[in-house]
């Protein structure tokens, strides 16, 4: 991308770039794999009198089928399992992958069982996570792939992502991993579980993750389409003949930068290393927090389930500190992080001037190793405190599809994909 078109997107600001990073990989993962798609756990409230938004499907006995969309292909791959927030141990009884067929059906003849320590089964204690052994499988990047997770008869699910924008499937009782068509399984939701991690055997490859709330997380994009900005961000790569970069979203919907929630997850400042840092092959981060953290103050208490409490009142400064935390956290690690503008929200004016001030500060001080100009891409120019209407998907809060390809052609690809990787 010549230094002409960079000045024209949408914008962005380009401050410098610190020197190549060294990779960081969990633990018992070697330099080879990269993670090509991921998300985010947050808690299900533990509560009897739970709305029908919280309620998890019983999977005890029965087969999940989720879909996923690698972002870089491979030869082989590694499946993360986190039982993040968990009360007892995960059992899994029989874990597979293979390519969609379409809705819940899997093409059996590209199938592969995952293996843990080479047995069929695991147990994951509360709280802890395992990574798969390597499965001989063939990922292309941005096609559909079907995991399928036999779940042991005591299991229960008490931690999730949300918002998918993603249907997967619960089967009938019995293990159903197996299965090409999708028969077996009837009931459906909209929420990612257990698996939080895809990596592949990508040498000479690196990952960047997008993390933030529910605008990275793609709230009210189009269901089954992969309308996120990060999905679009991938193809954007992918359209410049970049087949080396992956993208992956760990935004939460609701998720705050200060402040932990009983439904929206972790403070982002607590989930970054966990989220980001941890994942195999990252290089780079894009982060985009902070208006939940200046909405949620304003919201009336509620009576029953609050997931907006604690209702903590925060100022610019309080954000600009949590920002610091992270940026230090990253450049810890020796990941480069770009620090996204606060898109209009069409606040009142007090919550605007923190926003304002804090969008100030993102693209004058230098902290970041370089600013997208999300807001720019984004408001209207006659209303700046407001999305433009193409852009809008109704609730003046969330991008429309259009709006998150927007966001995307915002980011500048060769300032975050660093050619080292590559």
């Amino acid at each position: 991308m010549s230094p002409r078109t960079l000045a024209a997107v949408c914008g962005v600001v380009l401050l410098s770039q610190l020197s190549a990073p060294s990779a960081v990989f969990a633990a018992d993962v070697p330099d080879h794999w990269t993670i090509a798609w991921a998300t985010a756990l947050q808690p299900i409230p533990q509560r009897a009198d739970l709305p029908p938004l919280y309620r998890a499907p019983d999977i005890a006995g029965r087969t999940v089928r989720q879909i996923i969309y690698p972002t870089l292909s491979g030869k082989a791959v590694r499946l993360h399992v986190s039982n993040k927030y968990g009360i007892a141990p995960l059992v899994i009884d029989d874990l597979r992958l293979a390519r969609s067929a379409g809705g819940a059906a899997a093409q059996s003849s590209d199938e592969v069982r995952v293996t843990f320590g080479g047995k069929n089964s695991v147990s994951v204690p509360a709280g802890g996570a395992v990574e798969s052994d390597p499965a001989a499988i063939s990922i292309a990047s941005d096609e559909p792939y079907v995991v399928s997770s036999f779940m042991g008869p005591g299991q229960r699910l008490v931690a999730w992502h949300r918002v998918s924008s993603q249907v997967s499937y619960v089967s009938a009782p019995g293990n159903h991993a197996g299965d090409a068509t999708g028969d077996a399984f009837r009931q459906r939701f909209t929420q990612f579980a257990w698996v939080t991690g895809l990596s592949v055997d990508a040498p000479a490859s690196g990952a960047i993750a997008a993390i933030g709330d529910s605008i990275t997380d793609g709230m009210r994009s189009s269901l089954n389409q992969n309308r996120r900005w990060p999905d679009a961000l991938a193809r954007r790569f992918a359209r410049e003949g970049d087949r080396s970069t992956a993208v992956v979203n760990l935004g939460i919907s609701g998720n705050r930068l200060l402040s932990d929630s009983p439904c929206y997850g972790d403070a982002l400042v607590k989930r970054f290393d966990r989220d980001v840092l941890e994942r195999p092959g990252v290089k780079a981060a894009i982060l985009l927090i902070g208006i939940n953290d200046i909405n949620f103050a304003g919201m009336p208490p509620r009576t029953g389930l609050d997931c907006d409490f604690p209702h903590t009142q925060v100022t610019a400064s309080d954000l600009i500190g949590g920002f610091q935390r992270v940026i230090a956290a990253a450049h810890r690690r020796g990941i480069r992080i770009f620090g996204a503008t606060l898109t209009p929200a069409s606040l009142p004016p007090q919550r605007e001037a923190i926003r304002t001030t804090v969008n100030q500060w993102i693209r004058t001080s230098h902290a970041f190793d370089g600013v997208i100009d999300f807001d720019a891409a984004l408001r209207d120019p006659a209303q700046p405190d407001r999305l433009q209407r193409t852009y809008d998907s109704g609730d003046r809060i969330h991008p429309s599809d259009a709006g998150y390809a927007a966001m995307a052609d915002a980011v500048p690809l060769d300032a975050v994909a660093n050619s080292a990787w590559k």
